[in-house]
């Protein structure tokens, strides 16, 4: 493969001399006589299987349902409204004569 467009018209170049000069046109004709036509969009049941084995197999672990208590609920609530006071009062002091 290129990484310039110099190389890449050196590959074209090269792949014409070898191949012939319609290389690339026969490469996109074979490219939708080789469709089988399978794949999920023809087999919806095929996908719904590759699904289930695709959870099945993960490694994610489950989120584990946390219960927290009221209080600390609150406490963090009062703590951030606490923060919020703070930084209004320290960015709206009036200024001194």
């Amino acid at each position: 493969m290129s990484g310039t467009t110099a190389g890449g018209l050196k590959a074209q170049k090269t792949n014409k001399e070898r191949y012939g000069e319609d290389f690339y046109r026969q490469i996109g004709a074979s490219g939708g006589r080789k469709s089988s036509g399978g794949g999920f969009a023809a087999n919806p049941e095929l996908a719904k299987e590759a699904g289930r084995k695709g959870g099945k197999a993960s490694r994610r672990v489950k989120a584990k349902a946390t219960h927290v208590p009221v209080e600390v609920v609150t406490a963090i609530e009062d703590k951030a409204n606490w923060v919020d006071r703070l930084i209004h009062n320290l960015t709206h002091r009036p200024k001194r004569p």
